[in-house]
């Protein structure tokens, strides 16, 4: 399986169906691809509804035939668009073209529905989406009854979690590995990843993307 990180806190993961989370590609400063170079995809999943995360999922959708993913406010959109969409919310596990999706709780805001993270389950790998959010005690339930092994964070801070929160979520959830996110797209959320794996120690295996460098599981 390959995680692709598109920049930002898009990813399009690889095995034997095509994930695309978060697809914010166009407007994306730090974007290596565009919605139209994306040729095939079976789900998209939005984690909420702000623009750098809802993205080009419509569009992909309609130039794919992928089924659109999210809670049950942007499905209802995306349904009225004549999209295939499956609808769902925090607590809720669906099976959408052979992957299990869980949705989670996040700590953010949204002007329709909840903010939400997701935990992607396929070809024996669990990853975890946390989407834009703050710090939550609950993440130590996540790792102990999902146990995924790749958990996606942001470190941006100020929208999001900063370094330090996200290192205590490390701790909490336990994963395999991390990939950080949601960081360097823009001059406010900038900040220093290296620093967030030197500080995550032996807690995980940090790996470092950039826009168009994938990590192979």
């Amino acid at each position: 399986m390959e995680i692709v990180y598109c920049g930002h806190s898009a990813f399009f993961i690889k095995g034997s169906k095509k994930v695309f989370i978060d697809p914010f590609l166009s407007g994306n400063p730090s974007a290596t691809i565009s919605a139209q170079d994306i040729k095939e995809c079976d789900v998209v999943i939005a984690t909420h509804d702000h623009p750098d995360h809802l993205g080009d999922a419509f569009d992909i959708c309609k130039n794919t035939d992928a089924t659109f993913v999210s809670q049950h406010e942007l499905v209802v959109q995306a349904q009225e668009m004549g999209l295939k969409a499956e609808g769902m919310n925090i607590g809720g596990t669906i099976s959408v073209n052979g992957v299990k999706i869980h949705m989670t709780h996040a700590l953010h805001t949204t002007e329709t529905g909840h903010p939400t993270g997701v935990i992607v389950t396929m070809d024996g790998h669990a990853i975890y989406h946390s989407g834009d959010t703050g710090l939550f005690s609950d993440m130590k339930l996540i790792g102990e009854m999902y146990k995924p092994e790749v958990v996606l964070l942001p470190i941006g801070d100020r929208y999001t979690m900063g370094i330090t929160e996200a290192v205590k979520a490390v701790e909490l959830v336990e994963p395999t590995y991390v990939i950080p996110m949601h960081y360097g797209t823009f001059p406010i959320i900038e900040t220093d990843p290296e620093e967030f794996k030197n500080r995550v120690g032996k807690l995980a295996k940090v790996i470092v993307l950039k826009p168009g460098e994938k990590f192979e599981i």
